[in-house]
């Protein structure tokens, strides 16, 4: 209970102009800002996916537009997504682009939404093939009321031969079905533990239970089924021993590494994502970028209240 009054507290100061404008101008913001984001523009978010690469990493880039709710919005969200993903093709990075259904039009008029994530996928069909390159167009989900129309979205994508990938949340207890589908289908699926709130009707609610049904989706994911199937896994978590039951079962199932890879934060528990890189694997880091990046940050912290000692930190130092 006191962890999702905790969301939606983070949540509410995330949708507040005013504490948007007060964080995104002070000292505490700015270190905030440095500590997540990848770069204000699409050529510093390019070079920052350039930056991971030699260090080992990969990218998963997004553009700091959220809570959207006019066309102008949408529009302007458009023009820096597809900029980051035609930036992409003259450049060595190894990146995708993270995207979601609300920032490209779905709050504002959902008839937006199919065009716009064409064109982005279209951007991102066109960036050369290089070895050890993989060029997606990863959609987000989003609360659970927008499942089904985000589904419905990257499964007509992937229809037309465009590079697209899903996400699926570990706390709704439909995934276990949605995700058996794209694994018979053989796409790239991300799974996340999810930061939404939802009633128990539809989700898991403790922690303890989120946690047992990511491990169940993980196996699922991680199966021989699933590597015949020509299935892509994207494990997204920081735990690092959720990490190490991944490469087990991707090596008990002769996955090579290759062949699945894993996602963390910008920012967040960096030494892991070094270490796994070092023995070999493929780690992505999500990368923001832009300047409105206060309700991103706000969320961050709202997953895990421990990231609220950053913002202490920063405020005094």
């Amino acid at each position: 209970m006191l962890r999702r009054l905790w969301q939606r507290g983070m949540i509410g100061l995330a949708c507040s102009p005013a504490a948007r404008r007060l964080m995104q101008g002070s000292r505490a913001g700015r270190a905030l800002s440095k500590r997540y984001n990848g770069g204000e523009t699409a050529a510093e978010a390019v070079a920052s996916a350039e930056h991971l690469l030699s260090q080992g990493l990969r990218a998963s880039l997004f553009y700091l537009g959220e809570y959207v709710n006019t066309r102008q919005l949408v529009d302007l969200n458009v023009r820096e997504i597809t900029g980051v993903a035609a930036a992409l093709a003259p450049s060595a990075a190894d990146a995708h682009v993270s995207v979601d259904p609300t920032q490209i039009g779905h709050g504002v008029d959902a008839n937006l939404t199919w065009p716009h994530a064409r064109a982005v996928a279209e951007c991102l069909a066109a960036i050369p093939a290089r070895p050890g390159r993989l060029s997606l167009m990863m959609i987000d989900m989003e609360d659970h009321g927008l499942v089904d129309p985000t589904i419905a979205l990257h499964d007509g994508l992937r229809a037309e031969g465009l590079p697209v990938g899903l996400t699926v949340q570990a706390y709704l207890r439909r995934t276990e079905e949605d995700l058996a589908r794209q694994i018979r289908a053989g796409a790239a699926v991300r799974l996340v533990k999810g930061a939404f709130i939802a009633g128990p009707d539809v989700s898991f609610t403790t922690q303890s239970a989120i946690k047992a049904n990511y491990r169940k989706l993980m196996a699922m994911m991680l199966s021989a089924e699933a590597r015949q199937a020509g299935f892509y896994p994207i494990i997204a978590t920081h735990d690092d021993r959720m990490q190490d039951e991944a490469v087990a079962l991707a090596r008990k199932n002769v996955w090579q590494p290759h062949e699945y890879e894993f996602e963390m934060l910008k920012g967040v528990r960096g030494d892991v994502a070094a270490r796994l890189a070092a023995r070999g694997e493929r780690v992505r880091l999500y990368l923001p970028f832009g300047v409105d990046w206060f309700p991103y940050a706000m969320r961050r912290i709202g997953e895990n209240p421990r990231n609220a000692m950053l913002l202490a930190r920063s405020m005094v130092s």
